[in-house]
């Protein structure tokens, strides 16, 4: 099912990226900024023009560093991730929730780890007998990469979306909608090995993007409307035939219990043709549609 997926090796792979608590490079940088402020308005209360610029220049240049400080404070929520890139080179993931402190030069992405749901669109595909069929599933993921999902594919939701479609379109595909033969799997038969083989080939199909599959299930699967009454007098004949089967088979138990039972008591002795004539009366009261209308014999066995 699966041999024919050729993905490529991921270029990138997940690290945790260097940083720290935000919370005293917070405290931090509003005290240079206070401090940047209360030199600047006593540099501008100086009388020289020297020591003015002097008191100035430096107030300024600590409130300017105190602003590239706090540009690195990054608040993360819980289910998320932050990917840092700096200069377009990968430097890490940030996990860890709260406030924290990265390089300030870095761009930083979100990226959620929540567990997300995706529901097929209901498709129509051929099944395995090529009988038209109308088939949806919805499928349970999580982002486990958060690199690979961002860099080795342009929209990893989108991709997630098109790779699930296409390996419900094969799953249909490959197995008939209803199959007479036991030793072959069917879609309506065989829900729970359908399901986890779906499951397996959409997470081979998404592994390139750092996705992991926790459940799919088929939410809908149906003959096609053109086709929908025609299988259905179909599904009716069969299971008026199994019934008629399982009818016979225990009638003619019936049969041979009740001509044992006569001869092992020795109740009446039969020929082979009253034999045969019990065994016609007896199968067409057990197996006719409707209640047998009984015939009192007031002469003999034989007339």
């Amino acid at each position: 099912m699966t041999d024919y997926l050729d993905l490529p090796a991921p270029q990138v792979r997940e690290r945790i990226a260097r940083g720290a608590s935000g919370w005293p490079v917070l405290g931090g940088g509003v005290v240079a900024l206070l401090v940047s402020f209360g030199g600047f308005v006593v540099g501008l209360q100086q009388t020289g023009d020297a020591k003015i610029l002097g008191i100035v220049g430096v107030s300024l240049l600590i409130g300017l560093a105190a602003l590239v400080l706090l540009a690195g404070l990054t608040p993360v929520a819980p289910g998320e991730a932050r990917v840092l890139q700096l200069l377009g080179r990968y430097t890490g993931t940030v996990r860890t929730d709260g406030l924290r402190w990265v390089n300030p030069l870095t761009n930083r992405r979100k990226v959620s780890t929540r567990i997300r749901n995706h529901e097929t669109d209901v498709l129509k595909v051929n099944d395995a007998d090529g009988n038209p069929i109308e088939i949806a599933s919805v499928v349970v993921w999580q982002v486990e990469d958060t690199a690979r999902a961002v860099f080795e594919v342009d929209d990893f939701i989108e991709f997630v979306a098109i790779q699930t479609e296409t390996a419900v379109r094969h799953i249909a595909n490959s197995y008939s909608y209803d199959s007479h033969d036991t030793d072959r799997m069917s879609l309506r038969d065989n829900a729970d090995e359908i399901t986890t083989q779906l499951s397996e080939e959409i997470g081979l199909r998404v592994a390139a993007a750092g996705v992991k599959i926790v459940e799919s299930r088929l939410t809908r699967l149906a003959y096609a409307p053109e086709i929908a009454h025609a299988m259905l007098r179909r599904q009716q004949a069969n299971a008026i035939v199994a019934a008629r089967t399982r009818i016979v088979e225990g009638a003619v138990g019936m049969v041979e219990l009740a001509l044992a039972r006569l001869a092992d008591n020795h109740i009446v002795e039969l020929d082979e043709e009253r034999k045969a004539a019990m065994v016609s009366n007896l199968l067409v009261v057990l197996c006719g549609d409707r209640d047998a209308q009984p015939v009192v014999n007031a002469g003999t066995l034989y007339s």
